[in-house]
């Protein structure tokens, strides 16, 4: 643990950085999953509004500097092709 009082300030400033950023994380793969499970089934409007929402949180974890641009871009890209194989079947 840090001695100086302000590095000790910014270890508890990471690690609330930290649980927040796993947080959101964690609700941009659950989006990713929900959207998959809409796609398998025939509600077209509900797996429209699943797929925005998952652009969405991916676009605000970018402007938040959670996730990469690319990163953001790969899993939009993969979470489109993967719903429309679903779609395909």
């Amino acid at each position: 643990m840090a001695n100086i009082k302000s590095a000790k300030k910014r270890v508890l400033i990471a690690e609330q950085n930290r649980i927040r950023n796993v947080a959101f994380k964690t609700s941009i793969k659950t989006a990713l999953k929900k959207t998959l499970e809409l796609a398998k089934g025939e509600d077209q409007e509900a797996l429209n509004a699943a797929l925005s929402k998952a652009y969405q949180l991916c676009d605000k974890a970018v402007s938040k500097g959670i996730l990469h641009k690319n990163t953001a871009a790969r899993k939009k890209s993969r979470l489109t092709l993967a719903v429309k194989k679903l779609q395909a079947k």
